[in-house]
């Protein structure tokens, strides 16, 4: 039997502890919000309920377009439905919050996101048509956040 090196062997047992601690927070969150939510009042178990079906949306809409070996093409694929999970989420905020900083907040994700997505949308659309001939035009790296 060939023995593997040992920095093989560590990457396995690395990428399985990721592997299961990648699961494990999302099924005990999703259990642990099963169980508790009956003891809050009615109106914040509809917010419960929302978000948890938002969050729910947003990881399925993710994953939806599956990968296509382009990293570019699906980093933008799977980081649009989760920029709208944001906004999605703020709304939720606007809508059951009550705190003015967090409202606040809440708009200025919605705004911020929703630029993003048509930015990130736009330069999907030149990518799916291969390679881009001009890597400087839109969107301008300094023309959604600012200039880093």
């Amino acid at each position: 039997m060939k023995r593997l090196p040992y920095i093989a062997f560590v990457l396995m047992l690395s990428a399985s502890a990721l592997a299961e601690q990648d699961a494990a927070p999302h099924a005990h969150h999703s259990m642990a919000v099963q169980e508790d939510v009956s003891r809050y009042p009615a109106q914040f178990q509809r917010f419960i309920r929302e978000m948890d079906r938002d969050m729910e949306k947003m990881m399925t809409d993710m994953h939806h377009p599956g990968y296509t070996g382009n990293a570019d093409v699906d980093f933008l694929a799977m980081m649009i439905p989760h920029h709208q999970g944001a906004v999605d989420m703020a709304r939720l905020v606007l809508i059951h919050g009550q705190d003015p900083l967090a409202r606040q907040l809440a708009e200025e994700i919605i705004a911020s996101q929703q630029a993003e997505i048509m930015a990130m949308k736009a330069r999907l659309n030149i990518l799916s048509k291969g390679a881009d001939p001009d890597p400087g035009g839109y969107p301008a790296l300094n023309g959604v956040r600012g200039q880093y």
